[in-house]
């Protein structure tokens, strides 16, 4: 894991696939919900909690664009000092807490968050065990934005199903993530696609200038040049059969 850290360092602008814009829209679909108005997001002081929040891209957007208390819960800590340094240049981290804790164990209070917010984390735990938890903290109608890694197309390539068979073998279809949503006692107010841009300029570009540095420094370790590949083997994928798969943005609420 220390290496791990080391390839995707807190620096970086970020640790998944994702977009200020697609973070805002995906917002507005919840801000724009009329169907139950007691959770309005243009209320005063929401509470809201970020899980698996990195570095804090997404945090910072929300912080911009809503009045809430944030609580930004990630288990590694220079991502959360990162967090706080890029709040406090972007001028709100008035408006966000940090939290180094496991999202498996987060322990928070019951039925206290207005919104719930997760870019391309919860399956860490597994897609529908993490609705399941977030269902736990969210008050009555309250909403969640979830980003799932997922299958965009039917019949992909082998080696792209052999690739995900191996690193990520839970991986549904769209239809099957949305039929997961209704079972967990969600109702489905909207979806996004990330873009290709999300993955490349926003993640995959500035990971692969940071694997160029790191095969000069560690040209004679052949167990981190391993590692290193393996990390180019998933970008050269995506630029390969990107169009098979990708984030959804499903975004929800509890009745």
């Amino acid at each position: 894991m220390q290496f791990f850290y080391e390839i995707f360092d807190a620096s970086l602008p970020r640790l998944g696939p994702g977009d200020d814009a697609y973070t805002r829209k995906a917002l507005e679909i919840l801000v724009s919900a009329k169907k139950h108005p007691k959770i309005d997001l243009r209320q005063k002081r929401l509470n809201v909690l970020d899980i698996g929040c990195g570095n804090g891209a997404q945090t910072i957007q929300l912080a911009k664009q809503i009045d809430a208390e944030i609580l930004a819960v990630d288990n590694h800590q220079p991502y959360l000092t990162a967090l706080q340094q890029r709040a406090e240049a972007a001028g709100v981290a008035h408006k966000i807490q940090v939290c180094q804790k496991d999202m498996a164990e987060l322990g928070q209070e019951h039925r206290s968050y207005d919104l719930i917010w997760s870019e391309g984390a919860l399956y860490s735990m597994g897609f529908n065990a993490g609705l399941a938890m977030c269902a736990n903290f969210l008050v009555d109608q309250g909403q969640l934005a979830v980003s799932e890694l997922c299958w965009f197309r039917p019949n992909p390539p082998e080696a792209c199903q052999d690739y995900f068979a191996n690193e990520y073998p839970a991986m549904v279809d769209r239809d099957t993530n949305m039929q997961t949503i209704k079972q967990c006692g969600y109702e489905l107010l909207g979806r996004l696609s990330l873009p290709d841009s999300a993955w490349m300029e926003g993640y995959y570009m500035p990971l692969e200038e940071r694997l160029k540095s790191m095969r000069g420094k560690y040209a004679a370790e052949p167990e981190k040049m391993e590692i290193i590949e393996a990390v180019q083997v998933e970008i050269d994928m995506y630029r390969q059969y990107g169009q098979y798969y990708g984030y959804d943005f499903y975004l929800m609420q509890l009745p």
